[in-house]
C-alpha cells in the first residue's frame, strides 16, 4: 500500500502542470471543441477536475474523521462553462486547489489507508480505495481531454485514420 500511495501522489503531482501547459499552448478553440455531441471538451474536463478537486479534499477529511459523505453528480453539482474564464485561469485555479490537496494528502500515512466511511451511493469505502480512484480519475479525464483535442487531427489524417481507431470519437450514439 505504501507503493500505491507513492504512485498516486506522483500522478496527482503531475496533473496540474500538464493542464497548465495545455492551457497556455493550445488555442482556446481547440480546447473548447467537444469530440462529439454530448461529450466533454478538454475545457469541460478541466472544469470537472476543478469541481471534483474540492470534493476529493473534503472526502479525504471525512475519511480521516470517519464521517460519511455524499455522492457527487457532475451534471447537477458541477460548474457549467457559460461565461468561462480563460484556459490559463482555469488551469491556475486547478493548480491552486491541487497544491492544497497535495498538502492534505502528504499527511496521509499508509496506516490511514484502511480508514473507512460511508459514501452515499457506494456504501463503505476506504481511504486506500479513494486514493486509487482519485489518481485514476485524474488520468481518466486527462486522457478524455486529450482524446477531444485529437479529433480534428484524426478526422483530417486520411488513410492514417485507421491507426487512431481507439481514439476516434463516435458520433452515432
Amino acid at each position: 500500500m505504501e507503493k500505491m500511495l507513492k504512485w498516486a501522489r506522483s500522478v496527482l503531482t503531475t496533473t496540474a502542470g500538464h493542464w497548465q501547459s495545455l492551457s497556455e499552448k493550445l488555442p482556446v478553440e481547440l480546447l473548447s471543441q467537444a469530440p462529439a455531441p454530448g461529450q466533454w471538451s478538454a475545457l469541460e474536463c478541466l472544469q470537472h477536475l476543478i469541481d471534483t478537486e474540492r470534493m476529493f479534499c473534503f472526502r479525504l477529511q471525512c475519511l480521516l474523521e470517519g464521517k460519511n459523505f455524499p455522492a457527487f453528480d457532475p451534471d447537477k453539482q458541477g460548474t457549467q462553462l457559460s461565461t468561462q474564464p480563460s484556459p490559463p485561469e482555469l488551469a491556475a485555479e486547478f493548480s491552486r486547489l491541487r497544491a492544497d490537496s497535495l498538502q492534505a494528502l502528504s499527511r496521509i500515512q499508509p496506516s490511514d489507508l484502511g480508514r473507512k466511511a460511508r459514501h452515499q451511493e457506494l456504501g463503505i469505502v476506504t481511504m486506500g480505495e479513494m486514493v486509487h480512484e482519485w489518481a485514476g480519475h485524474d488520468l481518466n479525464h486527462t486522457v478524455q481531454a486529450e482524446r477531444a483535442i485529437m479529433q480534428p487531427f484524426i478526422r483530417g489524417c486520411g488513410p492514417w485514420q485507421n491507426y487512431f481507431s481507439d481514439h476516434l470519437a463516435r458520433t452515432d450514439k
